[in-house]
């Protein structure tokens, strides 16, 4: 688990190396061992005085589509910086009109072993039609867990920080936690990509 010192140096960077005219803000910035995702907020389009929602909805799909195509090369560039530095992937999103769009995400393979009974709740899950294999199970049980739960994450999210900062206040018992980079360079094993990550985060053919 990534440190508040650490996520703050990356927000740091970003907010200095990203181009000005590329966002109003920088959002938001999340971090783990595999990726960091940046997400800023574009200006909106201008529509005429009572434009119905499908206007709207198309308009700010439009928007949000010529962003992508138009800032495409500086935002290779910066992220092939950040993957030097950082060692991770950088996928990018945007903020347009009070939606969100991502345009690029890393899917990171998690091993696991799970006794019989576990594994029968992912084969129910596939029977029944909610997904296709058990990784495809297993995905969506964390993400059931993570909507109905994520009060409880932050506060262990919070936990965690807080032990980290009083073990750091005492005596140096062993070798530093690592950073960004040092972090980044453990075997996580490989890493599937989206096309387009491949295109915006590592320079590939847009």
């Amino acid at each position: 688990m990534i440190t508040s010192e650490q996520r703050d140096t990356l927000r740091g960077w970003f907010a200095g190396r990203v181009p000005e005219d590329l966002f109003e803000e920088l959002t938001d910035l999340t971090v783990d061992r595999e990726e960091i995702t940046v997400i800023g907020r574009i200006p909106g389009p201008r529509l005429a005085e009572g434009a119905s929602d499908a206007e709207r909805d198309a308009a700010v799909q439009g928007r949000i589509q010529e962003f992508r195509e138009r800032t495409r090369q500086s935002r290779v560039e910066v992220a092939r910086e950040a993957e030097h530095r950082f060692g991770r992937k950088v996928s990018w999103g945007v903020e347009c009109g009070g939606e969100r769009a991502l345009f690029t995400h890393v899917a990171a393979p998690v091993m696991t072993r799970l006794r019989q009974p576990e594994r029968q709740v992912l084969d129910t899950l596939i029977a029944g039609g909610v997904a296709r294999s058990r990784s495809d199970a297993l995905a969506w049980c964390v993400r059931l867990v993570q909507r109905h739960t994520d009060d409880w994450l932050t506060e262990l999210r919070d936990s965690l920080e807080h032990v980290r900062r009083v073990r750091a206040q005492g005596p140096d018992t062993g070798p530093q936690e690592a950073g960004p980079q040092d972090a980044a360079s453990q075997d996580t094993g490989p890493q599937d990509t989206a096309p387009d990550d491949r295109a915006e985060s590592s320079g590939g053919p847009a």
